[in-house]
């Protein structure tokens, strides 16, 4: 794998597509990748970048492959210029800033950290426990609860094969969930999310080392993710920095 810096942000992007596409077992690196879940949430259903194309065919194709879903348009520096602003003036409205954090994994070891007692992280290898992953990350993730058998059907038809689930486990109850993503020359996490019950224990933290570890043993020397608001605090104090970030955009309902 060549060996990159956090800065070179198009394999980032390249990687994040690669994830989100995963769900709908879309194309990634066309210049309109459209994915579709029909899960009711934004992040599930989308268009992830528009590059050489007019942008209203490319809003009347997006509309026409997405009608009936919840769905979200996403601006990285991979569209075109421009885009956010035609969107805004076609009657789409921001919902979202998630900035995206990067860390380099070779400097040094990626320390230990354990969590609360008693925590077991372990990857999920078992179809059956799909259910029990995906259920722990939805409410966090603001997935509903009545879409989470549809979520696990994606989730266990998933078209890329690259991804490592980890689970954190205390007493035999799964209580936090991360994702890796190794589709790409640069490792992705996606799906980092603790149980409401367990937050603030220092659960999320063990899983995202536990996947940094991971990533470079596997050779990656990169590993990006798009973060949240209240999660950019905790991934800045493991290390990572903050060195781009996309807008989503959506139609009003």
């Amino acid at each position: 794998m060549t060996e990159l810096s956090i800065h070179d942000l198009q394999p980032q992007l390249t990687a994040n597509r690669r994830y989100w596409t995963g769900w709908s077992g879309a194309e990634p690196d066309t210049d309109l990748p459209i994915y579709r879940t029909d899960i009711a949430h934004p992040l599930l259903n989308g268009v992830l970048r528009v590059r050489g194309r007019r942008l209203d065919e490319a809003i009347a194709e997006a509309r026409r492959r997405l009608d009936g879903s919840v769905w979200a348009w996403w601006v990285g520096i991979d569209s075109d210029e421009g885009t956010a602003a035609g969107l805004l003036a076609r009657g789409f409205q921001q919902i979202a800033a998630m900035p995206i954090m990067a860390i380099d994994v070779r400097p040094a070891d990626v320390p230990e950290v354990t969590g609360p007692p008693g925590l077991a992280i372990h990857e999920l290898v078992r179809p059956e426990t799909l259910t029990d992953y995906v259920t722990t990350y939805a409410g966090p993730l603001g997935i509903d609860p009545g879409q989470v058998a549809r979520v696990v059907e994606c989730e266990r038809d998933f078209a890329y094969p690259e991804l490592v689930r980890l689970a954190g486990s205390l007493d035999g109850k799964i209580v936090g969930t991360c994702t890796l993503s190794l589709g790409t020359e640069v490792a992705a996490l996606y799906c980092i999310a603790t149980d409401p019950e367990h937050r603030r224990s220092g659960i999320a933290t063990a899983l995202t080392l536990a996947a940094l570890r991971l990533a470079r043993e596997a050779g990656r020397t990169v590993v990006t993710l798009q973060a949240s608001a209240a999660g950019q605090p905790v991934y800045q104090r493991i290390g990572f920095e903050t060195v781009g970030g996309y807008a989503l955009y959506a139609l009003p309902a």
